[in-house]
C-alpha cells in the first residue's frame, strides 16, 4: 500500500510531504521562534519547500527515478528525523544554491550549451559557499563531472575557475559599496571540528545508522543499475552519487556539529535509495524497507 502510493507522481503525495515538512520545521524550531523572528522562520521554511521541488524538478526532468515520488518522501523524512536540518538559514540557502549548481552539471548530458552549463554550476556552486563555506568541496563535483562525460576541451576545464571568480568579484564589489572594505561581506568562517560528542545522543545514534545502513546498502545496488544503463545515461547517476560522497566530507570537517549539516547529504541519499526501492522485486521487502524508513522517524518523535 505505502509502496503503490508513491510508485507514481501524484498530487497527494505532495500533500503528504509537505504535511511532513511542517511536523520537521516545527520541531527543529519550536525553541527558537519569537514575534521577532517570525517573518525569518516563514522564508525558511518556504526555503525547505522549494528545496523539495527543485529536487523532485531535477528527478523528473532528468529521469533519475522511474517517475516516482520516493525522492521527496525520503527527503522529508530524513528532515524529520534530523529536524536540525530546517534550523541552520545558511545552510538551507546554501543547499539549495548547490542543488541548482548539481542541475546544471546533471543537464550536460545533453552536450547543448556546454559551457554555459558548466560556468552557471561553478557560478551556482561559488554563491553557496558564500553562505557556508565548506560547500566549496562541491567545486570537486564540477571536475568530476567533466571526467565522466569524457571533455577533452581545455576550455571547459578552465571555465569553473571562471564562474567562481565572477562571484568573488562581484561579491567584492558589494562588499566596497556597502561597507567600505574589500572582504567584510564574504564573513568566511573556514574552520574545521572533530567533536563529534553532539552525536552521542539516542536520535542522532539512530538516525544516523539508519541514513549511512540503508544509504551504503542501495548504493551497492546503485552501482549495480548503473552498470547496467547505457553508457551515455549513465554519468547524471554517478554525479548524484559522488554528490552523497563529498557531502559526507563537509559533515566531516563542518566546525559547528549540530546536525544541519547533515542537509547536503540528503538529497543524494534519497535519489539513491528511491532507485533502489524501484528495484526490489519481493513486494513485502519493498513494504518492510520503506516501512522502515518511514516509521522510524515518527517513532523518534517519542524519544
Amino acid at each position: 500500500m505505502i509502496t503503490s502510493l508513491f510508485s507514481k507522481s501524484k498530487p497527494l503525495n505532495f500533500i503528504i510531504v509537505f504535511f511532513i515538512l511542517v511536523l520537521a520545521f516545527a520541531l527543529g524550531n519550536k525553541h527558537n521562534v519569537d514575534e521577532t523572528k517570525l517573518l525569518e522562520k516563514v522564508v525558511l521554511f518556504l526555503v525547505c519547500v522549494v528545496s523539495v521541488l527543485i529536487i523532485n524538478f531535477i528527478v523528473s526532468k532528468n529521469n533519475l527515478t522511474q517517475n516516482s515520488n520516493y525522492e521527496i518522501l525520503f527527503f522529508s523524512l530524513f528532515l524529520l528525523a534530523l529536524p536540525n536540518t530546517t534550523t541552520n538559514g545558511h545552510i538551507l540557502i546554501s543547499n539549495i544554491f548547490l542543488l541548482l549548481g548539481i542541475r546544471r552539471l546533471i543537464t550536460m548530458r545533453s552536450q547543448i550549451d556546454v559551457q554555459k552549463k558548466i560556468f552557471d554550476a561553478a557560478f551556482w556552486i561559488a554563491i553557496a559557499c558564500l553562505f557556508y563555506f565548506w560547500a566549496i568541496l562541491f567545486f570537486v563535483l564540477i571536475l568530476i563531472a567533466l571526467l565522466l562525460y569524457s571533455d577533452n576541451n581545455i576550455k571547459h576545464w578552465l571555465i569553473p575557475f571562471v564562474g567562481a571568480a565572477t562571484v568573488f568579484l562581484i561579491t567584492v564589489s558589494v562588499s566596497v559599496i556597502w561597507y567600505d572594505d574589500f572582504f567584510t561581506i564574504l564573513n568566511i568562517d573556514a574552520s574545521v571540528s572533530y567533536d563529534f560528542s553532539n552525536y552521542n545522543s539516542v536520535q542522532y545514534l539512530i538516525t544516523t545508522t539508519m541514513l549511512f545502513s540503508f544509504g551504503i546498502w542501495s548504493s551497492i545496488f546503485y552501482l549495480k543499475s548503473i552498470n547496467q544503463k547505457k553508457k551515455a545515461v549513465r554519468p547524471p547517476f554517478k554525479v548524484v552519487l559522488f554528490t552523497a560522497f563529498i557531502s559526507f566530507f563537509v559533515i566531516i570537517l563542518a566546525p559547528k556539529k549540530d546536525g544541519s549539516e547533515f542537509l547536503f547529504m540528503l538529497a543524494p541519499v534519497a535519489v539513491i535509495i528511491a532507485n533502489y526501492i524501484e528495484t526490489i522485486q519481493e513486494k513485502w521487502f519493498k513494504e518492510l524497507f520503506l516501512g522502515i524508513l518511514m516509521f522510524v522517524p515518527f517513532i523518534l518523535l517519542m524519544l
